[in-house]
């Protein structure tokens, strides 16, 4: 497992989404539940954090982050969503897969080691291939770990 963010079997979802609010709340609910969070919360810092600009990486992928006071090391939630969704994304392209960050208030390097780790993760053709067609959670989760783990080595 990446040791620079957390995800669990809890923190992964294949979701239906019609529009960037719609991705931000589901992604705000897997968190949250994953997490034991205030969903309102971590909605409402992930678009304090959007409106300042796209986190649409490109490539269908958007990496929506934020610092949030109650997680003691970043926490990721990742969703892949049914159909590619516009997202305001650097290239111009629509996203179906969607990393969500949560770091501490005071994480400092490590919310930004934990963006650039995912970074890594996604550019990977294969990998993101992989994780944008994974039948279910399960394998979406597996094959996320693997990757990770073949990431970190």
């Amino acid at each position: 497992m990446n040791p620079l963010f957390f995800v669990s079997p809890q923190s992964v979802a294949i979701v239906e989404a019609s529009d960037k609010p719609a991705i931000l709340r589901a992604l705000a609910d897997v968190l949250a539940r994953a997490h034991g969070l205030d969903a309102a919360l971590v909605l409402e810092r992930l678009e304090e954090r959007e409106a300042l600009g796209s986190t649409g990486f490109g490539r269908g992928v958007a990496i929506p982050h934020a610092r949030f006071p109650a997680v003691p090391r970043p926490v990721c939630a990742v969703l892949r969503l049914r159909r590619p969704v516009a997202f305001a994304a650097a290239d111009g392209m629509p996203v179906d897969l969607v990393f969500g960050l949560l770091s501490p208030e005071n994480s400092g390097a490590a919310h930004l080691h934990a963006l650039a780790a995912i970074s890594r993760l996604v550019r990977d053709e294969r990998v993101r291939a992989a994780l944008a067609e994974a039948p279910h959670e399960e394998a979406l989760y597996a094959l996320l770990i693997g990757a990770a783990d073949r990431n970190a080595a």
